[in-house]
């Protein structure tokens, strides 16, 4: 038996009165989290829903997340996390593509009104059976959306035995974006979660008094899930949930409740940078890890971090498909900034080119990863699937290059490449040089079409603040830093560039 709901029952059992969640004024214990959870998967049970079925969770960061989460898994079912920005036609799609016998989704609120479109969702999919409203108001038994949370637990035993689920028996099905096409899920097993969470636990060093993490990350997605959320709980450390990220009440949480672990993606770092700069901020003394993932960071922002909160950022890399950590810049080796590090423990990297073929030396060529992490395929996908993966190994479809001790570095997505006039160019190399410029705040560099090039290379920039740059002289000035076939021809100024969910900046949008 391997079910991945033990890191939290571990814990409870270990540590039952210690604190688990934090959220607002309240603090959960872990024998409180796992008390519920055994009621959901009771719940579960009674309605019909075990081994095999799976079962689908829109919620924000709330408390709700673990209570379901680890619910689903006793039971012996599959988590189906949904991203809380989907809409009622693509809630739809998700719960059939999944097959998911049972929704429980946050009520909302009148800025993400999740409840109405998840409702909506529910009712035009085909084959799930059960709606469980997570109330906005804590403890209501009734929703004007269906089946209150609570209403459903009254009743419910507090004790479950956990069902017995094999190793490779699927845990969670993480949706990708689906930048191209409809949004695929990769299965991952109960192993696949469980050695990532076992090793990002043992891979960062925990606080002394005990670590208190910061969950800002959606835990719908595998970074917040398996870094935050599962790591944290089988270090037994007090996770604080903050449903939507915002640069001066993240910095104010962590001083507040002397967060020790934090996780996020760059532009979440960019963000609290530019906070601190432009009106100051008071800065928290506790922090002794960051972590970048989700995409590249600027070496700009990594040099500014460290030279602001006096630690270094240590970025690592991972997809859904890899449950998701793949490779880190690890404690007790040489930190390479701008680089994703070195696999992690019990995974393999390699460059290959379109064929498969091995690429030796420095490449580029793009990453290919295989070990305990690989899902075991997209679910009902057996021709995606094997476009994929071949003998053990997974194409990312990233390209990367690696130097001589064996760190990989991001060059870009294979598809974000731009061919213009039949040279290759990399957008991240560019943003990277625009934003070494005083009036560069932030970078994203596209293609856009162009008769007789092909593609001509646009760059959308936030300036600083206070900063009046023009087109003309940022052109001017990246022409006189880059390559002629490199440097943007067309800048674009913005206030703010389109962003997921979880802070990745939107290409296809700006395309």
């Amino acid at each position: 038996m391997l079910n991945l709901s033990i890191v939290l029952e571990d814990s409870a059992r270990a540590t039952p009165d210690g604190t688990a969640v934090v959220f607002g004024d309240m603090r959960l214990p872990y024998s409180l989290i796992d008390t519920v959870a055994s009621q959901v998967a009771n719940l579960l049970v009674t309605r019909g829903i075990g081994k095999g079925d799976k079962v689908a969770l829109a919620c924000p960061n709330l408390p709700y997340f673990p209570f379901v989460y680890f619910g689903v898994l006793k039971a012996g079912a599959t988590v189906v996390p949904l991203n809380v920005l989907l809409q009622s036609r693509e809630i739809s799609y998700h719960l059939d593509d999944s097959d998911a016998k049972a929704l429980f989704c946050f009520e909302g609120t009148p800025e993400l009104p999740l409840g109405e479109r998840g409702r909506a969702g529910f009712e035009a999919s085909e084959g799930c059976e059960h709606f469980f409203v997570l109330p906005a108001t804590p403890l209501a038994t009734e929703s004007q959306y269906g089946e209150s949370f609570w209403a459903a637990l009254d009743g419910m035993p507090g004790e479950f035995e956990t069902v017995q689920t094999a190793p490779d028996d699927t845990a969670v099905i993480l949706y990708t974006s689906g930048t191209t096409g409809q949004p695929k899920g990769a299965e991952l097993s109960h192993q696949n979660m469980l050695m990532n969470a076992v090793v990002s636990d043992e891979m960062f060093p925990s606080a002394a008094d005990g670590d208190v993490m910061l969950a800002v990350l959606p835990l719908f997605h595998s970074f917040g899930q398996t870094v935050v959320m599962n790591t944290g709980f089988r270090r037994r450390a007090a996770v604080v949930l903050m449903p939507r990220f915002d640069p001066g009440e993240a910095l104010a949480l962590m001083v507040k409740e002397g967060v020790t672990f934090f996780a996020g993606v760059p532009t979440m770092y960019w963000a609290m940078l530019t906070k601190i700069h432009a009106e100051g901020a008071t800065m928290p003394t506790t922090l002794n890890v960051a972590v970048a993932g989700g995409a590249s960071s600027p070496v700009e922002v990594l040099r500014d971090f460290e030279q602001t909160f006096g630690i270094g950022i240590l970025e690592g890399y991972g997809l859904s498909e890899t449950s998701p950590v793949a490779s880190f810049n690890q404690f007790g080796r040489p930190t390479k900034p701008g680089t994703i590090g070195t696999p992690i423990w019990g995974v393999e990297m390699k460059l290959i080119d379109s064929d498969w073929k091995t690429i030796d030396g420095e490449g580029p060529g793009e990453v290919a990863i295989r070990g305990h992490n690989i899902m075991k395929g997209y679910y009902g996908r057996p021709e995606a699937t094997d476009e994929v993966m071949r003998d053990g190994w997974f194409r990312t479809g990233d390209l990367a290059t690696r130097d001589a001790d064996g760190y990989y570095a991001i060059v870009d997505r294979t598809k974000d490449m731009i061919i213009r006039g039949g040279f290759n160019v990399y957008p991240r190399e560019l943003e990277e040089v625009l934003m070494t410029h005083e009036a560069v705040s932030l970078a994203a560099v596209v293609g856009v079409s162009h008769e007789s090039h092909g593609e001509e290379i646009k760059a959308y920039v936030i300036r600083t603040p206070g900063s009046e740059i023009t087109e003309d002289e940022l052109i001017a000035w990246a022409r006189e830093n880059m390559a002629a076939y490199k440097y943007p021809r067309i800048v674009e100024f913005r206030d703010a560039l389109p962003m997921t969910a979880t802070g990745k900046i939107l290409k296809r949008e700006l395309r």
